[in-house]
């Protein structure tokens, strides 16, 4: 279909819609026809399952929701591994198994020393099969978009790469609110969005080694109340990324020139995510932090183009 004129409502709502309520972190598994999420924000964090008609794509009944004693912010599935995701959180790598949300820890990145100054927050898995996770520089956050003072100095917040050997390497540093990771069809992009820094970046990515090089500013939404948040990639390489505080999904060519802006009925967009048999629609995730009227913060959204095809989610290797 088209791109939408009015806002896109909802195709899904959580049983019990407290405010606080934020989605994220979404993923789609075909063979089951299976849409997992997150909800970090809730108290105690929550893990939803949302089982889905294979003929319609809509819900066949309510989530299954699964209670989990950490904080989960981004979970990705694991080949060979059914039943169990990698996850990054908060204060490092994980795996969590689907049918209980018992997280084992894999490796605890940030030390008791530094958790009032950072967590984790969103990540991915590049074509290698290794896990990309971004931190949150906890102080730098609290002074709000474009509030950082002159004299803070660099963001304490890091870019991290976990290989499938239990290996940790730190790629990139000064990150205020790392947020969504994605890469271009042809694996020599990699885009990487700072959400409260309102910047997204762009490296030359190294499929072979794992290595970015050339770091650029791809995008800016500095002097707006806009937010980067999760963002993934269609086959053509257009980059569609979640705003928050924007009610939409903006899309963008690699040469960073707006395509086209899809408003939804929710104002904080939080994360999209290919799914279907044909990989061609997109399920997305949202947030609410108020009672705004007609704000459907923490809803599921999906939308469909003609057309328009997403890359597959990659699985972790190990």
């Amino acid at each position: 279909m088209a791109t939408a004129l009015q806002p896109i409502k909802p195709f899904h709502a959580p049983q019990t819609h407290p405010k606080s309520w934020g989605g994220e972190a979404p993923i789609y598994r075909s063979r089951d026809n299976t849409l997992h999420w997150v909800d970090p924000l809730s108290s105690p964090p929550e893990l939803h399952i949302l089982s889905l008609n294979p003929s319609t794509l809509l819900p066949d009944g309510p989530a299954r929701v699964l209670k989990l004693e950490d904080s989960v912010t981004v979970m990705c599935f694991r080949k060979g591994f059914e039943g169990s995701y990698i996850c990054a959180y908060t204060h490092g790598v994980g795996y969590l198994d689907e049918e209980t949300g018992k997280l084992e820890v894999a490796r605890e990145i940030i030390g008791v020393e530094e958790r009032g100054l950072r967590r984790f927050n969103d990540g991915g898995v590049d074509a290698k099969g290794r896990f990309w996770l971004a931190e949150i520089d906890l102080k730098a956050v609290r002074y709000g978009l474009g509030g950082l003072p002159a004299d803070y100095g660099s963001p304490k917040g890091r870019l991290w790469r976990y290989d499938p050997d239990g290996s940790a390497h730190c790629m990139d540093e000064g990150v205020i609110c790392g947020n969504g990771i994605g890469w271009s069809p042809d694996n020599k992009t990699m885009y990487f969005n700072d959400s409260l820094g309102q910047k997204t970046f762009r490296y030359d990515f190294d499929l072979e080694t794992g290595s970015i090089s050339n770091k650029s500013l791809f995008l800016d939404f500095n002097g707006t109340i806009h937010e980067q948040d999760g963002l993934v990639i269609d086959s053509k390489g257009n980059i569609w990324t979640a705003i928050y505080n924007g009610s939409s999904i903006m899309v963008f060519s690699h040469v960073a020139q707006k395509i086209k802006e899809i408003p939804f009925s929710a104002k904080k967009m939080t994360c999209p995510t290919w799914g279907g048999p044909n990989n061609d629609i997109l399920f997305a995730t949202s947030a609410i932090l108020s009672n705004e009227e007609g704000d459907e913060g923490g809803c599921l959204f999906k939308y469909q183009e003609e057309g328009v095809k997403g890359l597959v989610k990659n699985e972790f290797s190990g």
